[in-house]
């Protein structure tokens, strides 16, 4: 049985954002955003978190999807997609990963051919976060011949809208959590994409594809920092009113102690966030600390809404208390925008050439 109010795409919490001014906001105002920065946006993402997850995914994929083009598109480009975003409440999508490639994106099989003065696309892609409502998507693809060519070489980025010829959007997937973000599969047979559709130039799509990374990780952090919030709260909450042994539970040594680490945790990965994006909007290079930000609030996150389930105790384990759909929403941010190990293989690349 699938409820379908888990099922449903939030698009009245959309709309809504969209009219509020929380939803684009990283857009800059030369083509209608507020053009706030990443500390900005880290902040706006951590309190729409503590609400839902779900909804909060689904504005930061649109975040990720218009990223290449904020990074590297040219003028048109800019106007025509990130304008429409303003100009009405739409979403769009990154579409990088595919049913076999997806921490190992140099292994990206979905191909686009020149063909005079257009491309022409194959290929499918999977975990696609709002793609059945998605007005266009970023879509890398392998553009180089030779298959021997370094990534960095290989591919490049794509502007593809929905509408066009060719793209077939797969089924809503029944995920473990944020059930009512999207995620679906996107197949691509025979698109004809214009070369005015090219972000950047061809070859240079790895490159651009990574760099969005860089700005969209700190709010991922901020999102799981969000959760782990609420978890806090309502585990606290709980332990002040639930009773054992004739006093709430909340003055046991050992509930009080995990509060404790929890609220140690979300702390800590408040603060490693706010680094991260205070460096990029600095203008430095902010990978390593876009990655540690990432990997400890996505395991502080996961941590402290199973210790939520454990302090509400059997309770915890039914869905008519929260923690239990906090435990099921959590487990992402373990994987998506890069896992947990893959934050993990850049932190140590990164520390180990600056020790070189």
């Amino acid at each position: 049985m699938r409820p379908a109010a888990f099922v449903l795409y939030p698009w009245a919490l959309i709309k809504k954002a969209w009219e509020l001014g929380l939803i684009n906001t990283h857009i800059p105002q030369k083509y209608g955003g507020l053009g706030l920065n990443s500390l900005e946006n880290c902040m706006i993402t951590e309190e729409i978190a503590y609400g839902c997850t779900g909804v909060q995914t689904a504005i930061e994929a649109n975040s990720l999807g218009q990223m290449p083009v904020i990074l590297a598109g040219n003028e048109e480009q800019k106007k025509k997609y990130l304008g429409r975003m303003i100009e009405e409440p739409l979403v769009c999508s990154y579409g990088v990963t595919e049913p076999g490639a997806g921490s190992d994106v140099a292994g990206v099989r979905t191909r686009a051919v020149k063909h005079g003065d257009e491309y022409i696309l194959n290929g499918e892609k999977m975990w696609i976060t709002n793609g059945g409502h998605a007005n266009w998507f970023f879509v890398l693809a392998r553009t180089a011949s030779d298959a021997k060519a370094s990534a960095g070489k290989a591919f490049t980025g794509f502007i593809v809208e929905r509408d066009w010829a060719g793209v077939t959007l797969g089924k809503k997937e029944w995920n473990m959590g944020q059930r009512c973000s999207d995620t679906r599969g996107i197949t691509f047979e025979d698109v004809r994409v214009p070369k005015e559709n090219v972000i950047g130039e061809e070859g240079i799509g790895f490159k651009i594809a990574m760099g969005a990374f860089d700005k969209t990780r700190p709010p991922v952090a901020a999102g799981a920092v969000g959760l782990a919030q609420r978890a806090l709260d309502e585990a606290t909450k709980y332990s002040l009113e639930r009773h054992t042994f004739g006093k709430p539970i909340a003055e046991h040594q050992a509930v009080a102690f995990m509060l404790a680490d929890m609220a140690i945790g979300i702390e800590t990965s408040r603060l490693a966030y706010l680094k991260a994006a205070w460096m990029v909007d600095s203008g430095h290079r902010n990978t390593y600390y876009a990655s540690i930000a990432k990997a400890i609030s996505a395991d502080v996150a996961n941590k402290s809404a199973a210790d939520a389930v454990q302090i509400f105790g059997g309770n915890g384990f039914n869905s008519e208390y929260p923690v239990e759909k906090l435990m099921r929403d959590a487990k992402i941010y373990q994987i998506y925008e890069g896992t947990s190990q893959i934050q993990r293989v850049i932190i140590s690349r990164e520390l180990l050439a600056k020790a070189k």
